[in-house]
């Protein structure tokens, strides 16, 4: 095979990581979803956005100490082909390629925020100009994306600590803490909250898809998805607080952060925040999302999973072929008017199936890869290892409950369809002979 992970540029160092993770974290989330929070359980909200890094941090657990161990060249794919099962490959990479229907998703809600600010545009042609640009960044290789990367995460952190500098002194702390606004829902009202804000806390664990291309991805990796996780709480934690406690909630429950930051922002900060902030919130999570999402798909084509010549590196040692089907999957999406909502409820729901599998594989690290195992920074004993395989299962299923709490049947359905799908082709392609795995791990 032509092509293999050595090829691609490592050039990625700790704060090139940091930035994709917070990146990621920091998207559509905390523009949006902070309201519908509000919604749900009220002033109640910051305990939510705790309680969610709780649920994630239990849920990375898997890539904590797997990335630790190895350098996981294909990213989520090694992970799972190499501790689970080689049939299931190409069932994650399927799944995979399905979750990033939602790239759409952040170039409209990009577009949207542009629009309010400037006050006029066509919301497709601008979600086109957007996903056109971070696609052909992306070509241009790594290194250019990590550079853009960093500045629009630099951007993005001042942006939101101004509007929680700003806001803090203006809570008003005698209603925020009056009882009869705080878990309006009820309990239950407070873990859909926290289940939903996972959207919000999570996806620092996409880092480990760049690990072919990170210069130390065994003492980077497994740090950087703690402390970007951490990091961003403490920060949505007093962001939510502000949200909460300026306004009513009549006025800012279902709404999205724009009303509150008008309110504790001057006009000139204000446009500060919508642009670094909104934008470059959506905008860093897109760009992260097309640079993460090909890694797999790239090493289950040079696996046999996919013909081999779509996994053909350009002159930057990018994935030009897998990136042009991610565009395309964008642009489909954009331009039918499909309900992105609904589009954000399939994302959610497949990924808790493919977190089952990654859970599951933390426990096969001292059977498979012993040696790497016992030489790991994180290396825990067998117990601990099976409790801390157990809590991440546990809150996998406990995510998948809760965020199908509400949604069409249809919804669920669709789900279950798509990963009956994608575990019938992992099995017919894999009986097919064209599958010939390499070994894409390298010893820490």
């Amino acid at each position: 095979m032509s092509e293999n992970t050595q090829e691609l540029k490592r050039v990625l160092k700790f704060w090139d990581l940091m930035a994709s993770a917070v990146g990621q974290i920091i998207g559509a989330g905390i523009m949006s979803l902070t309201g519908a929070a509000i919604a749900l359980t009220g002033k109640s909200t910051p305990i939510a956005f705790i309680l969610s890094t709780v649920f994630v941090v239990c849920s990375a657990l898997p890539y904590i100490f797997i990335n630790s161990t190895i350098r996981t060249n294909g990213g989520m794919y090694t992970i799972v082909s190499l501790l689970v099962s080689k049939k299931l490959g190409g069932y994650f990479t399927i799944i995979s390629v399905l979750g990033n229907l939602s790239l759409a998703m952040y170039a409209l809600s990009a577009s949207d925020y542009l629009m309010g600010l400037i006050g006029f545009g066509q919301r497709q042609i601008i979600a086109t100009i957007i996903l056109t640009a971070f696609m052909i960044l992306n070509i241009v290789g790594i290194d250019a994306f990590a550079k853009v990367q960093n500045f629009m995460v630099i951007l993005l952190v001042v942006s939101l600590f101004i509007f929680t500098v700003a806001g803090l002194p203006k809570v008003q702390w005698a209603t925020l803490t009056a009882p009869e606004t705080w878990m309006t829902g009820g309990l239950s009202g407070l873990m859909r909250a926290t289940t939903l804000l996972t959207f919000a806390t999570g996806g620092a664990t996409t880092v480990v898809n760049l690990a072919a291309e990170a210069v130390n991805p065994t003492r980077d990796i497994p740090r950087v998805i703690v402390i970007s996780t951490l990091g961003v709480a403490v920060l949505y934690a007093f962001m939510s607080i502000v949200a909460v406690g300026v306004l009513p909630l009549e006025q800012t429950a279902g709404q999205s952060l724009v009303n509150t930051a008008r309110t504790v922002l001057p006009k000139p900060l204000f446009i500060l925040f919508i642009l670094g902030g909104a934008e470059m919130a959506l905008a860093s999570t897109l760009n992260n999302q097309l640079a993460t999402a090909t890694k797999p798909i790239l090493q289950a084509t040079w696996d046999g999973w996919f013909p081999a010549s779509w996994g053909k590196l350009s002159k930057w040692k990018t994935p030009v072929f897998y990136l042009i089907v991610l565009y395309i999957i964008g642009m489909v999406t954009i331009w039918t008017g499909a309900d992105i909502d609904a589009i954000g409820s399939l994302v959610l729901i497949l990924g808790q199936f493919t977190a089952v599998f990654i859970a599951y594989s933390m426990t096969q690290l001292p059977k498979v890869i012993p040696d790497e195992w016992n030489e790991s920074a994180f290396h825990v004993s067998d117990g601990t290892l099976m409790f801390c395989a157990l809590l991440a299962f546990g809150t996998c299923i406990l995510n998948f409950y809760l965020q199908c709490l509400g949604k069409p049947a249809w919804v669920v359905i669709g789900n279950v369809v798509m990963a009956v799908a994608a575990l019938i082709y992992s099995f017919v392609r894999y009986n097919s002979g064209k599958v010939t795995q390499v070994v894409s791990y390298e010893k820490a």
